[in-house]
């Protein structure tokens, strides 16, 4: 056993777990400040609001095609390469857009170096990175990496809007610029070892050598293929209550305040949901607890179409939240039970970004639905639509899986 491989399930990876959750944290802040900034922006640019949304899609296609690059780029070099990347490109994307004299310049500084080389390098590269120091308790450390995301959507925006109303938007963008640089860089240090080459299989993976061509009967390509379409269906799904709940409690008549409300115990509750999951994930592998997952968050979609007052749409917000936050780690674990771990950044950043596109496709789509049909009634029936579509990915997965292991030989 080599001095790194000694450091697996160590203090040392329980520290490093920890600065990957506070960079996350603080990288989270591109893709939730332009939310807070948007009327700001649209009032300033003198815009529509469809207009002045740009911003928000340009960034998280940017964070999407980014985890891909940072993936690489952290398979190659070491995590540490990725996120020193990504506290420069905060910086120069905050500083850009908070000077930007006209939408286009700020549309270009979300994308590029905010969305692309800055938030992107904080978080696919860190849940794989993590995914490596752990093997017993894999499930939980990236589960509680992963967490990051939503810690950074509940603690940044009332940060964001207090300085916007103290010091104006522009002042507070650079200043998060700034901060991110300040932050990031010191945290970047506990990264610097490289992590361990060989590790023991997962709970409920299959072993997968280096160099392997077929994994659940399946080539390395097929396989990341049915992991990316799941990732889009469940997201597409999950986007209809996260995207879309200010607005439907607008259309009750319950007001956009209740709706915000209502996001912030989901996201809540998506944390709770997200460390259970990583410690159920732990007894029964990813795919299993991808399958509970999706199979839960389901049941909550078909929950908002019956109850639609006031008290009970907290309670199935909270339900969804609870139900649906241990999803998207579930890739990440499914990726490094099934692919050689060389290949770890590229491949969770690639999956990864199929369930961000599913975000801002199902964001978008429901829009749609709405505008045609003038309810989210149908909104909602498309979203369980996707979900089937995601839990019959995963149920072939796992009967692939179920048939290989009872294989003779």
């Amino acid at each position: 056993m080599t001095a790194t491989e000694s450091l697996v399930e160590s203090r040392y990876a329980w520290a490093r777990l920890c600065a990957a959750l506070a960079l996350m944290t603080i990288g989270g802040s591109g893709m939730y400040a332009i939310s807070v900034v948007l009327p700001r922006v649209q009032e300033e640019f003198g815009v529509s609001r469809s207009d002045a949304s740009l911003p928000y899609t340009f960034t998280m296609l940017g964070f999407g095609l980014g985890g891909i690059l940072m993936g690489r780029l952290s398979d190659r070099h070491g995590v540490i390469v990725p996120v020193i990347v990504g506290a420069f490109g905060l910086c120069a994307g905050f500083v850009a857009a908070g000077t930007a004299s006209s939408l286009w310049q700020f549309n270009l500084a979300q994308g590029l170096l905010i969305g692309l080389l800055g938030s992107s390098a904080t978080f696919a590269p860190l849940v794989a990175d993590i995914s490596l120091w752990f093997t017993r308790r894999r499930g939980i450390a990236v589960a509680i990496c992963i967490s990051g995301n939503y810690l950074a959507g509940a603690s940044w925006p009332p940060v964001i809007q207090h300085f916007i109303e103290t010091a104006g938007w522009r002042q507070t963008y650079i200043g998060i610029g700034v901060f991110c640089l300040a932050a990031m860089l010191p945290l970047s240090l506990m990264l610097r070892r490289r992590p361990p080459a060989a590790e023991m299989p997962a709970p409920g993976a299959a072993p997968v050598a280096a160099g392997s061509e077929i994994t659940l009967g399946l080539s390395p390509g097929a396989l990341q293929s049915l992991l990316c379409i799941a990732g889009v269906a469940c997201c597409v799904a999950m986007s209809m209550p996260q995207v879309h709940i200010v607005a439907y409690c607008g259309d009750l008549g319950y007001g956009p305040a209740r709706g915000a409300e209502m996001l912030s115990l989901l996201l809540a509750c998506g944390i709770v949901s997200r460390l259970a999951s990583g410690w159920i994930s732990d007894h029964i592998g990813g795919l299993r607890t991808l399958l509970l997952g999706s199979t839960l968050q389901m049941v909550a979609l078909f929950l908002f179409l019956p109850f639609t007052g006031l008290a009970s749409l907290y309670l199935v917000s909270a339900l969804f939240g609870l139900f649906q936050g241990g999803i998207v780690p579930a890739y990440a674990l499914i990726v490094r039970e099934h692919f050689t771990p060389r290949e770890a950044g590229a491949r969770v950043g690639t999956v990864l970004m199929a369930t961000l596109f599913g975000m801002a496709l199902g964001g978008w789509l429901s829009g749609v639905i709405f505008d045609l049909t003038g309810s989210y009634r149908a909104a909602f029936l498309n979203g369980i639509a996707w979900n089937l579509v995601n839990i019959a990915i995963v149920v072939a997965l796992l009967y692939r899986l179920r048939t290989r292991a009872a294989a003779p030989g």
